[in-house]
């Protein structure tokens, strides 16, 4: 051993290596967060209350609901507390001409102010960002033609605004701003549910198909264009639903207020159809943990 050697520091072995995290933990199952996007039809939307019935029966709670047109008056109602038979016999005794108030003349035939009235008394005066369940509701702004999410204020007023079929009903001035129906825009609101935090979709369509044929009464005239725009619109945004029922309403016009029962069956009948693929939809979110597909 030479003395350069001898006087080195002897080798000093490495610690071992520190422990590194610990591995991540497989995540918990989970549920996902349910929206239920019900979209506009005048008087075919009773049969959204059949829907929400069944989820009810079937122990399957939305997270959250948001609504357009006749889609956002069950959804304030639902929002609000109000269970679906409560709604099923709010709608059996519900009286048309109380929530009409005729403006003659004017930029519509309806005020509206009689809704937002309605709506006010039927959800205890709740405003949208109190309601016991997280609601939505979509309306068209006039000016823009955007959509606009309503998450906070006036629940009657925005439900008014979203029920505002333009030359029926009177466009309703929120702040400096005017609005319109939303089924201009989303007549069924599923990437509004999405905005809102939904991870599983369920859309409720309830839109009218075309006529087929030319009409000379104005009303129906007008509820045929809704009805060619909503087609052309819808195309596009269910596709991004994890789930559409399209409760069997034919015969059921936009406007025909006493087939009410009638409705709501036809959406018991669509959301008992959907039932077993929307439990398999649940059991395969959870089972992932909550990862999309």
């Amino acid at each position: 051993m030479t003395a350069t050697e001898a006087s080195a520091p002897s080798p000093v072995p490495a610690p071992p290596a520190a422990a590194g995290p610990p591995a991540a933990a497989a995540p918990a199952p989970r549920p996902p967060r349910i929206g239920l996007a019900l979209g506009g039809g005048a008087a075919r939307g009773f049969a959204h209350i059949g829907v929400i019935q069944v989820l009810e029966e079937n122990g399957i709670r939305p997270a959250l609901v948001v609504g357009t047109s006749a889609g956002s008056l069950v959804a304030a109602l639902y929002a609000s507390g109000k269970n679906g038979m409560q709604m099923g016999t709010l709608a059996q005794t519900m009286d048309e001409g109380a929530i009409t108030d005729w403006a003659f003349p004017g930029r519509g035939l309806i005020r509206g102010e009689a809704l937002a009235r309605y709506v006010r008394e039927q959800t205890a005066g709740l405003a949208i960002e109190q309601m016991k369940l997280p609601l939505g509701i979509v309306a068209t702004d006039l000016d823009t033609g955007a959509g606009v999410l309503f998450q906070r204020g006036d629940t009657g007023v925005a439900v008014r605004a979203s029920s505002a079929v333009p030359a029926v009903f009177q466009p309703v001035k929120i702040g400096n701003r005017e609005y319109v129906d939303g089924g201009l825009v989303s007549p069924v609101p599923v990437r509004y549910a999405r905005q809102m935090g939904a991870d599983l979709v369920l859309a409720v369509d309830i839109s009218s198909p075309p006529e087929g044929q030319a009409t000379g009464d104005a009303m129906k005239m007008l509820l045929q264009t809704f009805a060619i725009m909503s087609k052309s619109i819808n195309s596009f945004e269910l596709r991004e639903a994890d789930l559409v029922l399209r409760p069997a309403l034919a015969g059921v016009g936009s406007a025909d207020f006493t087939a009410r029962r009638r409705a709501i069956i036809a959406g018991r009948e669509a959301a008992l159809k959907a039932l077993p693929a929307l439990r398999a939809r649940i059991a395969a979110f959870t089972a992932r943990g909550g990862r999309p597909d």
